[in-house]
């Protein structure tokens, strides 16, 4: 069960730690994966950029080692609790960020680019700045040591209820007010699609290694690819079963009422939460 303080603290600034999301095992099961990946000649699925960037979109169906991660249970009832039950995988992004020289010419981060945003930027292209509310929770587990020069993702505490733009001065690559967050190798960071963040810079002399796990409401599309083949797998639990995309379908195939599919997370929710409904 999640604690009124993290919730809180999410609500406050938009993003919160959650310590010891990961176990050892775990995390060098999916370090091993994605350098598996990252090595590989792979082309489906590969998101690289020119200023080194690589990784993959719809990573979980990619490796088992991953799928440990869909309903991880020390991060998911914070996901429910700031959603609601009515939720399922957006997207699963392996993302490594090269290292660059401390000093001296770089290409990543700079003025003219410097890589501050908000997740899900159509919803306020329709919406407007003022007009998007929370509809998605980011999960990053990173599985290179993290540390202040480690390029661990930053964020702007509070910013997810300012409707403004981000105000970076000349000459600079942070806006006032950003920060690091102090993140410990099992830990994972949750932030929501409002939130400004960017990636830091990493002069650690290796690549970051992250894993960002998306949830929103299911009625939001898929991102990625919603891994088909892993729905029909057998051994799943009915959770795991929803968060991938089980739809609103009676075991027949017929149509069933809207919300039907999210049964799973919302009678989970309610036995940790017997005395109250759930929000959605």
């Amino acid at each position: 069960m999640t604690s009124d303080a993290v919730l809180e603290a999410f609500d406050r600034d938009g993003y919160v730690r959650i310590p010891d999301a990961l176990d050892a095992d775990l995390r060098t099961r999916a370090t091993r994966a994605s350098t598996r990946l990252l090595h590989s000649p792979r082309v489906t699925g590969r998101d690289r950029s020119t200023d080194g960037k690589d990784g993959f979109r719809g990573v979980l169906a990619m490796d088992d080692a991953f799928l440990p991660l869909l309903a991880n249970p020390a991060v998911l009832p914070t996901v429910v609790g700031l959603l609601g039950p009515n939720i399922h995988l957006l997207s699963s992004n392996l993302i490594s960020l090269p290292s660059i020289p401390a000093d001296g010419h770089r290409t990543i981060r700079v003025p003219s680019r410097h890589g501050w945003h908000r997740d899900m930027s159509a919803a306020t292209a329709d919406l407007g700045r003022d007009g998007v509310p929370r509809l998605a929770v980011k999960v990053a587990y990173f599985l290179s040591d993290p540390g202040p020069d480690s390029g661990i993702t930053m964020f702007l505490p509070g910013s997810h209820t300012d409707t403004g733009p981000v105000t970076v001065p000349e000459g600079a690559i942070d806006p006032p007010g950003a920060i690091t967050p102090d993140l410990g190798p099992y830990d994972a960071l949750l932030f929501e699609n409002r939130t400004w963040h960017a990636g830091g810079l990493n002069t650690s002399g290796r690549p970051r290694l992250a894993i960002m796990m998306q949830y929103g409401y299911r009625w939001l599309a898929q991102l990625d690819d919603p891994a088909p083949t892993l729905l029909q797998r057998p051994g799943l639990s009915a959770i795991q079963r929803q968060l991938l995309g089980r739809p609103d379908r009676h075991p027949d195939g017929s149509i069933a009422s809207e919300g039907t599919g999210a049964r799973p997370l919302r009678d989970w929710w309610q036995h940790l939460h017997p005395d109250s409904a759930p929000s959605s």
